[in-house]
Formats: structure tokens, C-alpha cells, sequence
């Protein structure tokens, strides 16, 4: 045993040090509700206050890149001066989302409801910090973040794909979009899709593995998009359980074929 209790010591002494997960997503949480008070449990009551609290939010952003060893070669202040120049398109960006989801859900009441409960914004609001972080060259971090997002909600986007605006996430559960997809604007996505790689060998990494979803796309549940070269054209759509490894030009309907029975049950006498 005291072998192996070697072992785990020369593990821990090698290890590179990151903050929690939880005290990584706690910071993007802290964003949201500063950005978003509508999930804020007390909303800030004066304008020093949203200053100071922004002002914080940098802060904390260097205290994860200072504590990161993976990050001890980034130029940490031009990272967080970066991100926090962004915070006003991160804003815009999720309201789009959000309109696209009061628009597209009969099922949602308001913005607030939005905002508060829904999955889909959860996992979009996480995934476009991620995303900014990934663009800026932030190891470690950004895959945390969008890992934590996972966890909650079942919808697993890589911080490295590019998603426009008004994306639309209905339910999301067992949603994956790939490293390398590209995904337009006004997309409505629904529940186990997945834009994934036909294959995924190690020397693949870097190259184009996932689908393009042009603009006004709506894919249905359970369908699989594989390829990098599978571009879905603009203004389609995808049928649910639909299987595509290659591209579909624009205005297009695909849908899966299925055959269903239905018997009368035999009566008892």
C-alpha cells in the first residue's frame, strides 16, 4: 500500500492547480444576475453599486486566470479587459435569445419566466461567456464552464462553436453541438440532437469535424447531423430522428420515414 500511497502523493505534488468548478460557474452566475436581475434574489439598488459590482466581476475574473496554472503564460489583464469590453454585446446577444424563445414558445408567458427557469437560456448564457473566453485563448476555463452548464441542464455545447443570434433551445435535454459546428442565426433547436463528427480520432483535432446550420434552420428532436462538410442550407428543416452525413441545400424538408402499426387489442369475451 505505502507504494501506491507514493503514487497519489506524486500525483497531488504534480498536479496543476484551477479554482473549483463550482467557484468558476459561481462567477459566470454572479455575471448573469448582475446582467440580469431577473435572476438576481436582491437586485441592486443604486448605480455605485453596479459599478462596484462589475468592478468585482473583473476582479474575480483575474483572481480564476492568476490561480489557473494552465493560464500562468496569458497576458491575464489583457484577457479580463477584453471580456469586460464585451459584457454589453454578451447583453444584447442573450436578448436575442431570449426574444427568440418568447417568440418561438407558446408555452412562455414572459421574458422574466425566460430568464429565470428555462434551461436553454441557462446553458446559452453559459456557453457565450465560455465561448468569449475560448475566443480570447483561456484554457481550461471556458470547457468548465460549459461542463457546468451540462451538469444542470442535459444541453452539452462546446465553448469552441459558433452560434449566432436568436438561437432558440426548446427543452435542449440530450442536446450536443460539436468543437468545430457553425450554427447561423434565428435556429431553433429541440430536445437529443446532435451536431456531432463522423469520426473522432485524436489527430482530427483542429480541423472542421461538425456540421454548418445556416440561417432560419429548425431541427426537430432526436435528430444526428454528422460532418464537418454536412451543411444544412438556410431556411430548412429537419424532421426528428432524421440521420444526415451529408449537406441539404437551403429550403429544404427532410424527414424520416417510419412505419407504425397500430392492432385492436383483443377483446376479452
Amino acid at each position: 500500500m505505502k507504494e501506491f500511497y507514493k503514487y497519489i502523493f506524486d500525483k497531488h505534488a504534480k498536479t496543476e492547480l484551477v479554482p473549483s468548478n463550482v467557484d468558476i460557474a459561481k462567477w459566470a452566475i454572479r455575471l448573469i444576475r448582475l446582467i440580469f436581475p431577473e435572476q438576481a434574489v436582491n437586485p441592486i439598488k443604486s448605480f455605485d453599486e453596479v459599478e462596484n459590482a462589475f468592478e468585482q466581476i473583473r476582479k474575480d475574473l483575474l483572481f480564476l486566470l492568476d490561480n489557473t496554472h494552465a493560464c500562468k503564460d496569458c497576458d491575464h489583464n489583457l484577457i479580463a479587459d477584453e471580456f469586460m469590453d464585451f459584457i454589453p454585446e454578451l447583453h444584447r446577444l442573450l436578448k436575442t435569445d431570449i426574444a427568440a424563445m418568447l417568440l418561438g414558445d407558446p408555452a412562455a408567458n414572459s421574458e422574466f419566466e425566460i430568464i429565470r427557469s428555462y434551461p436553454g437560456f441557462y446553458a446559452i448564457s453559459f456557453y457565450r461567456i465560455a465561448n468569449k473566453l475560448f475566443r480570447l485563448k483561456t484554457p481550461v476555463i471556458p470547457r468548465i464552464l460549459t461542463e457546468y452548464a451540462h451538469s444542470k441542464t442535459g444541453i452539452d455545447i462546446h465553448p469552441g462553436a459558433t452560434i449566432g443570434e436568436n438561437l432558440y433551445i426548446d427543452h435542449g435535454t440530450g442536446l450536443v453541438i460539436g468543437e468545430s459546428a457553425h450554427i447561423g442565426n434565428n435556429v431553433k433547436l429541440y430536445q437529443g440532437i446532435t451536431l456531432g463528427a463522423l469520426s473522432v480520432e485524436k489527430d482530427m483535432a483542429g480541423t472542421k469535424r461538425h456540421p454548418t446550420v445556416e440561417d432560419n434552420v429548425v431541427i426537430y428532436s432526436g435528430a444526428t447531423i454528422l460532418g464537418g462538410e454536412t451543411v444544412i442550407g438556410k431556411n430548412s428543416i429537419i424532421g426528428g430522428n432524421v440521420w444526415l452525413t451529408k449537406s441539404v441545400p437551403a429550403d429544404s424538408i427532410v424527414y424520416h420515414l417510419s412505419s407504425v402499426q397500430v392492432a385492436e387489442k383483443n377483446k376479452k369475451q
